[in-house]
């Protein structure tokens, strides 16, 4: 999950010895840094998996300096994804010009180029003009070739996580979240989106902190990618909506707001920009046919990220109320579905706030 800065005091205990040698081994090489050992630490915030530092140096020129990213992983989150597939990745990408380049690696973490670019806001997702660049990219990126089979991760992804969630959490916390009944839906939903073939590589976490944009160019770049992989391309597009609830840099950062879900105008917009960036014109059948894919594919989303929730509460120390996180993404699923599989979509009674059933 993206991040942004949050100035406080200088933080550098919490950098490891081992990433500090390596700091300080690259700020060595910088003529203008007059003190490579004089390095400043900024915690950046809105982070949900791991730990994000910005780390400066001051040089010889005044008001100019170097700055580097540290990413200190998350406690117990190699369940979500394979660490070191995740570096390949991470690097393949930095290779295609798609990314910051890895400039060292530490038991516990890794040492990134920092792009000197801004890190959206939640506001900016629904800035028309911005959203078209995002589609743009997004088209881009589900075309990358990667090294290996491409394979759709989504559905073994679910079945995995729903397992250890179910081992993690006590009969209490199982019971209004209904995880026993999780798994007929991952099948449901695996059955009745079995005929869509638009594969591509996705990022699967396209929240607003993992897009930064250069304000001169005007060019995006796409950051982090723990969880990419291959799946369909709707539900990386529906992942992106969803996101458009979140803030993450409130005082409630895990508070959704689904008043914010793009209006129908909205996604067919980005939808439309998405099959046309790479030439031609798409059909307004094209467009329609992607959109209620995206739609059906919102509720894989809040399968996805409310057992995420689940699991975090019980493996991650990050300041987030996790579990409510998930509450409110199931909710959102068993609110959703008999409206978007028709006959398919009976469904138990939606869990309220309080974790009971209404009456």
């Amino acid at each position: 999950m993206g991040a942004v800065e949050n100035p406080v005091d200088n933080k550098e205990y919490r950098i490891p010895g081992e990433a500090k040698e390596i700091l300080k081994s690259l700020a060595s090489k910088w003529e203008d840094v007059a003190d490579a050992s004089s390095l400043q630490v900024i915690p950046l915030k809105g982070a949900m998996t791991n730990e994000v530092f910005q780390i400066k140096w001051p040089t010889k020129t005044e008001n100019v300096s170097h700055k580097v990213l540290v990413r200190i992983y998350g406690e117990g989150v190699e369940v979500f994804f394979d660490r070191e597939n995740e570096i390949h990745t991470f690097e393949f990408i930095s290779k295609q010009g798609q990314g910051p380049r890895l400039l060292g690696r530490f038991s516990n973490g890794r040492i990134e180029e920092f792009i000197h670019a801004r890190t959206l806001s939640a506001s900016d997702l629904r800035d028309p003009d911005m959203s078209a660049l995002i589609a743009a990219k997004m088209k881009e990126f589900h075309g990358l070739e990667m090294p290996g089979p491409k394979n759709i991760s989504l559905w073994d992804r679910l079945r995995n996580w729903l397992e250890t969630a179910k081992r993690l959490c006590t009969p209490e916390e199982a019971k209004p979240l209904r995880l026993d009944s999780i798994e007929e839906e991952i099948s449901l939903l695996e059955k009745e989106l079995s005929g869509d073939r638009s594969i591509g590589f996705c990022h699967n976490d396209l929240q607003y902190g993992n897009i930064m944009i250069d304000e001169k160019t005007r060019v995006i770049t796409i950051i982090d990618y723990e969880y990419a992989s291959y799946n369909p391309i709707a539900f990386d597009i529906a992942n992106h909506f969803c996101e458009m609830t979140a803030d993450y840099h409130t005082d409630t950062p895990h508070i959704l707001d689904y008043s914010k879900y793009p209006g129908l105008d909205e996604r067919q917009r980005f939808l439309h920009v998405y099959l046309s960036s790479s030439g031609g014109q798409p059909s307004d059948n094209e467009v329609e046919q992607l959109l209620e894919n995206v739609e059906k594919y919102k509720l894989a989303s809040h399968l996805f990220w409310g057992l995420w929730g689940i699991i975090s509460e019980h493996v991650n120390e990050i300041d987030f109320d996790y579990m409510e996180y998930a509450r409110q993404r199931f909710e959102q699923y068993w609110l959703r579905k008999p409206a978007l599989l028709g006959s398919l979509g009976t469904t138990p009674d939606v869990v309220s706030a309080d974790g009971n059933y209404p009456a």
